[in-house]
C-alpha cells in the first residue's frame, strides 16, 4: 500500500507542471527587485492594484535576472526591446539606462499600462492578460486576433484560441506563478488551435 501511494504522488508531481515552477512568492525568486516592483505597480497602476502580478511577469520574461537578452534584442528584468524603450522614454523621459533593474522594471510596468488602457470593453482581470499578451506578441497582433474570434468576446478563455501559441504559454505561465490557476495541465502540451 505505501508502494502505491509513493507511486501515486511521483505521478502526480511528474504530470502536475505543480513541481515545475514555483510561485512568485517563494523563496526561490529574489526579493531584491521587490521594491521597484511595489513601487512602480503603484505608481502606474494605483495603491491597490497587486504588485506580484508584475514580478510574475518579470520571472516570465527573465527570471528575475537583469543581464538577460533575448535572440531579438530585448534586455533585462523585463525583456524590452531598445527601440520600445525609446517610444516609452518620449512619454516619459525620466527613465535612464535600460540595463538598469530600477528602470527596467518601471518602465515594463509603464508600457503594461500603456497595454491596458487600450483595452476598454473587458473586465478588469481580463484587461490584464490582454496587456500581458499585447506585451509578448504585440497590440497589433492581439487586436487583429480578439476581432477573428467569434461573437462578443467576454473572456480571456474566448480569445486564447486565436493568439499565438507562446503567447498563450506566456499568459498562462504569468498566471501559473501568480497562483491563480490549477496547475493540472502543463501549458507547454497545449496544442495550437486553427481557426478557419
Amino acid at each position: 500500500m505505501r508502494s502505491v501511494c509513493l507511486l501515486l504522488a511521483c505521478w502526480l508531481v511528474s504530470h502536475s507542471g505543480w513541481a515545475a515552477e514555483q510561485r512568485v512568492d517563494s523563496d526561490k525568486w529574489t526579493r531584491q527587485y521587490d521594491r521597484h516592483f511595489k513601487k512602480y505597480s503603484k505608481r502606474y497602476f494605483g495603491p491597490y492594484y497587486d504588485w506580484h502580478w508584475f514580478k510574475a511577469q518579470g520571472i516570465a520574461e527573465s527570471r528575475l535576472k537583469p543581464t538577460a537578452k533575448s535572440h531579438r534584442g530585448a534586455v533585462g528584468l523585463m525583456q524590452i526591446l531598445p527601440s520600445t524603450y525609446a517610444e516609452i522614454k518620449e512619454k516619459n523621459p525620466y527613465f535612464r539606462d535600460i540595463q538598469s533593474p530600477r528602470w527596467n522594471i518601471a518602465a515594463g510596468i509603464f508600457y503594461d499600462r500603456e497595454l491596458y488602457r487600450r483595452w476598454q470593453q473587458q473586465s478588469e482581470q481580463e484587461r490584464l492578460y490582454l496587456a500581458f499578451a499585447s506585451y509578448n506578441a504585440g497590440y497589433g497582433r492581439i487586436r487583429r486576433d480578439y476581432k477573428r474570434a467569434p461573437g462578443p468576446v467576454t473572456s480571456w478563455q474566448h480569445i486564447e484560441p486565436y493568439i499565438p501559441l507562446e503567447t498563450q504559454n506566456y499568459v498562462s505561465r504569468i498566471r501559473e506563478l501568480k497562483d491563480t490557476e490549477q496547475r493540472l495541465t502543463p501549458r507547454w502540451k497545449k496544442q495550437r488551435f486553427t481557426a478557419k
